[in-house]
């Protein structure tokens, strides 16, 4: 499991130099995280409509924070100058570097770390349609994910279910942009699962609203599928039983 020094170390290295991506780092601190209401309360967050707003000091009141939170978990973040009350930029800019701008961001990370170990609980994946198959697969197949991959900034969510007395995988779970499915530039993350199918049911299958030809995988015989709840859960677990027999020898 990466830890948070690997994170701090992660930060420094990459805003020491360019391409230093803060929306990056936000979404690791709160990968596999589910939100507590009365722990976001009890920390100081308000709620005003469906949205959670806190307010923090940070590096001794020179700079404010704002984090806000959406009803789906969603955050979003914000760094003041108290001194000018405008956005400090570099925080984002990711061609900023320097040891201030890098104080600067260990706080702010500093920061969202200790939210989410005091507001959030942790969760095996992202979505909660991810979380439910994950527990039918325990149900139906007795097999709960490996991450092999916790080590990795990028791939750490990545649970695999494999067979007992072979060891191949029959489902993968993975989050990735929207982009890697539909080439529209769109960075939103969603949670997908890859399972294996009868090559001659692909061209059908991929007709599907919500199928993809499978995501870093082989396109003949595996799909991948969107875990946003277009499909339900009892079609996706016919898809992965499919699957299960594909690859039980």
């Amino acid at each position: 499991m990466k830890t948070w020094e690997d994170y701090k170390n992660h930060v420094k290295a990459i805003s020491e130099n360019s391409g230093f991506d803060i929306k990056e780092m936000e979404e690791l601190v709160f990968a596999r995280k589910r939100w507590i209401e009365s722990q976001m309360l009890a920390y100081g967050f308000q709620k005003i409509r469906n949205t959670y707003i806190l307010e923090k000091p940070l590096l001794d009141g020179d700079f404010k924070t704002t984090i806000s939170v959406t009803s789906k978990g969603a955050v979003t973040g914000n760094v003041i100058d108290s001194m000018t009350q405008d956005e400090y930029y570099q925080l984002r800019q990711e061609q900023a570097a320097g040891a201030y701008v890098h104080t600067v961001r260990a706080a702010y990370m500093s920061l969202l770390k200790d939210i989410a170990a005091s507001c959030c609980r942790d969760i095996l994946f992202a979505s909660q349609q991810a979380n439910r198959l994950t527990q039918a697969i325990l149900d139906d197949f007795q097999v709960k994910p490996d991450f092999p991959w916790e080590g990795s900034a990028h791939y750490q969510s990545y649970g695999t279910f494999r067979h007992a007395s072979n060891r191949k995988w029959f489902a993968l779970i993975m989050n990735v942009k929207r982009d890697v499915l539909d080439k529209d530039g769109n960075t939103a993350l969603t949670d997908i699962i890859n399972v294996k199918i009868p090559p001659a049911k692909g061209d059908e299958l991929r007709q599907i609203p919500g199928i993809y030809p499978a995501y870093h995988m082989n396109h003949k015989t595996w799909i991948s599928v969107v875990l946003d709840d277009t499909l339900s859960d009892e079609s996706i677990m016919d898809f992965i039983n499919t699957s299960y027999q594909l690859t039980i020898h």
